[in-house]
């Protein structure tokens, strides 16, 4: 991440992580069996990024974000997105396609990363959104029959949640000295 504000970079760090253990855990609907242990320990790694983070975020709460004078914008264009992948599933529960609904719901939140880009002063979050859809993209062959898409999906995202997120917490240590 390469933001200069330091509780912007913080918060993302922990919320990437928490959300790298929800896809990890959405991972474990129907994964191969050999996969469950790594799934696990995605999740544990993600628990612990969003723990150490959110202390950081707690401690820095005082300091600017790049969402000041744009926080009703942004929860617009959260609601919305929100609204979207709802609708989303529930168009395709109806039509009988619900084993689709973590590839829907994964399309969202990769897209999601674009306008947080913006919001946030932040480029490398619409890099990760863009190699996300690309590799969400790219599993649709892979999904096929009758398997649910989160078999593949879930550990997709965690991935790339815990991979930014890590990657984000190393240059945030550097620069800061600190975790928090």
């Amino acid at each position: 991440m390469f933001t200069d504000f330091v509780r912007d970079h913080a918060f993302t760090i922990a919320w990437f992580g928490l959300m790298a253990f929800v896809w990890f855990g959405w991972g474990q609907e129907d994964p191969p069996p050999a996969w469950r242990p790594w799934l696990g320990a995605g999740s544990v790694m993600g628990l612990l990024l969003a723990g150490l983070f959110g202390y950081g975020v707690f401690a820095r709460w005082g300091e600017g974000s790049a969402l000041e004078g744009r926080y009703p914008w942004f929860g617009l264009v959260v609601g919305l997105e929100v609204l979207l992948a709802g609708v989303g599933c529930l168009f395709l529960n109806r039509r009988g396609k619900g084993r689709w609904m973590a590839w829907w719901v994964a399309l969202v939140v990769a897209l999601h990363f674009v306008p947080l880009a913006f919001f946030l002063d932040d480029l490398s979050l619409a890099g990760l959104g863009i190699i996300e859809a690309a590799g969400l993209a790219a599993l649709v062959p892979r999904v096929g029959g009758e398997a649910d898409s989160s078999r593949l999906v879930g550990p997709w995202m965690g991935i790339t949640l815990l991979v930014f997120a890590g990657v984000s917490a190393l240059l945030f240590v550097v620069r800061t000295g600190t975790p928090w």
